[in-house]
């Protein structure tokens, strides 16, 4: 037998919210602990992403006296969810909803600062259990500057790179809309201010989805948990029937690395590895080209799994988001959600709730491609539409010249022009409008009910009366976008049960082999169900995975 070059109680492949949490719960338990990454950069997915955790009666709703129970996340999820098999099992939301406040408390007593998003709705609040109040959280602002040299090694937030503001994203919806109402206004100031304060003391302001991961990591350094950076798991060590550790690559050898409590696979999705999109997504999914996801995310140890006799469920399911190309770069389509544009497919027609979710927009759009062109489908809007919103990093009214001469934005002087332009059906795409323009002045969608929920009105226009996502389009010009399903990863794959342990098809465990976040099956099925679902389900199973590891 090869000997080991290091020993450890627990690993973390991968150092996003599950890893990092994992690690850290062993820690507190008197375990040692040893986190991998393959990039140079450390965060993965949680840093990219905006960095929150949807965890239902979490003790900051407790302490701020907002309603929610067990009951009503159960109520929630079952409304929802469905049964989707044992991806969510009873046993799998139980915990869930169960250990998730337990999660944010044992964060809380380590150091870690959170904020409500309030507001920040359910993403289905009027289903049963649902909150239109929310039950997201934050982290607080963190300067990167704390982490002295590891700070160069966190990857670099995609709010951060699109704003430039430390902006929270329960602030977001505001920033977005910051010249349609006097509350927007003052937050837009503040957020700017608090920016432009902590850069001139000399600070690095994070918020989001890197301050989350700098917080963990943080403390992780402070407790002295080893992360191993360009660290790449080439194989899983079975000895005995039971994992007994990895074969990592990193310092430009080798290493065999005992862990004797067990293994946590919590290395992400597979949205940038083709050949499994080819395999398991919807063919007009088959590339990475739209995909926000952490380039890390190439699916390896979710195929490592499997070759250990590892089952996997829901390998079609995507966190998807609507995307629009600028130069040939994807970049986040948040128009939809104001009130004076539609969505429609080539023959002009709409095919869904513009302001719903990221993920139920996205799927509706590719389930309608199977009948009609709807990849890409057509973002519809006119010059009222423009002179009231600001695109991109722009003042309101100013689209962007290189748009146009990029071609990422269609402009012509009647509908009919627009859609031929477009491909798009012209006697469709008048005769939606026709439609559309009555029920927009009465605000009321008869069709698809754009703006009817909580969720739609917290991203629509507080300013336009009577419906914040509804508007007549109608004035000349007339503009288009082209629109595609882009991911921010995917969210099926190993099966795991409700202690994160890997299970096998026959329902038979892995021994100390255990999994969470995108790399797995998610408790959410086949839903999103609210801000900041999946880094939530990975960091509970992460949690719970270490518990389980150091025998609670």
């Amino acid at each position: 037998m090869a000997e080991w070059n290091f020993t450890t109680d627990f690993v973390s492949i991968g150092s996003g919210a599950g890893g990092l949490i994992g690690a850290l719960a062993t820690k507190s338990r008197g375990f040692e602990a040893l986190v991998l990454e393959k990039r140079e950069v450390i965060g993965g997915s949680t840093a990219k992403s905006g960095g929150i955790l949807w965890i239902p009666n979490n003790p900051l709703m407790k302490a701020e006296g907002v309603d929610d129970s067990y009951e009503d996340a159960m109520a929630y999820f079952e409304d929802v969810v469905g049964d989707v098999g044992p991806a969510s099992s009873q046993q799998r939301r139980d915990v869930y909803v169960t250990n998730g406040p337990n999660m944010v408390s044992f964060l809380q007593d380590l150091g870690v600062s959170f904020r409500r998003c309030e507001g920040y709705s359910d993403y289905y609040p009027d289903a049963k259990g649902g909150k239109a109040r929310g039950r997201s959280i934050e982290g607080t602002l963190f300067d990167g500057k704390r982490l002295g040299p590891w700070f160069e090694k966190l990857q670099i937030g995609t709010l951060w790179e699109m704003l430039g503001l430390a902006a929270y994203t329960g602030e977001v919806a505001r920033l977005s809309n910051y010249n349609r109402s006097a509350k927007n206004f003052a937050t837009s100031v503040k957020v700017w201010t608090r920016t432009k304060v902590a850069f001139a003391r000399g600070q690095a302001p994070l918020t989001a989805g890197w301050n989350l991961v700098a917080q963990l990591l943080n403390i992780a350094l402070t407790s002295e948990v080893p992360v191993w950076t360009q660290a790449h798991v080439r194989d899983v060590i079975v000895e005995d029937g039971r994992v007994a550790g990895v074969l990592v690559r990193h310092a430009g050898k080798d290493q065999r690395i005992l862990a004797r409590k067990g293994v946590l696979i919590a290395s992400g999705g597979f949205s940038h590895n083709t050949d499994m999109r080819k395999r398991f997504l919807d063919e007009v999914a088959a590339s990475d080209e739209w995909s926000f996801s952490n380039p890390g995310d190439t699916g390896e140890m979710i195929e490592m799994a499997m070759g250990l006799g590892a089952a996997t469920d829901l390998m079609d399911e995507v966190v998807w988001n609507p995307v629009k190309l600028v130069e040939g770069v994807p970049v986040f389509e948040v128009e939809r959600q104001r009130p004076g544009s539609i969505y429609v497919d080539s023959a002009g027609k709409r095919f869904v709730n513009e302001a719903n979710s990221y993920l139920e927009v996205c799927k509706a759009q590719i389930e309608r491609n199977r009948t009609t062109k709807a990849v890409p489908a057509w973002l519809i809007f006119d010059d009222d539409f423009r002179s009231r919103y600001a695109f991109s990093k722009g003042r309101p009214g100013v689209i962007p010249q290189e748009w146009f001469t990029n071609g990422a934005v269609i402009k012509a002087g009647t509908l009919q022009e627009l859609a031929t332009s477009c491909g798009v059906d012209p006697e469709g795409l008048r005769a939606t409008v026709a439609r559309f323009n009555p029920d927009a002045k009465r605000g009321v969608d008869s069709e698809f009910h754009k703006g009817d929920g909580a969720y739609n009105r917290y991203l629509g226009d507080p300013k336009w009366l009577p419906n914040g996502c509804l508007a007549p389009i109608e004035k000349a010009p007339f503009f288009a976008i082209a629109v595609y399903p882009g991911d921010v990863g995917t969210c099926g794959g190993i099966l795991a049960d409700e202690h994160a342990r890997v299970l096998k098809p026959s329902g038979d465990v892995i021994p100390n082999l255990y999994a969470t976040g995108n790399a797995t099956a998610s408790v959410m099925g086949r839903a999103y169900l609210g801000a900041g679902a999946s880094i939530a389900n990975s960091a509970v199973f992460g949690y719970l995975a270490a518990l389980h590891a150091s025998g609670n």
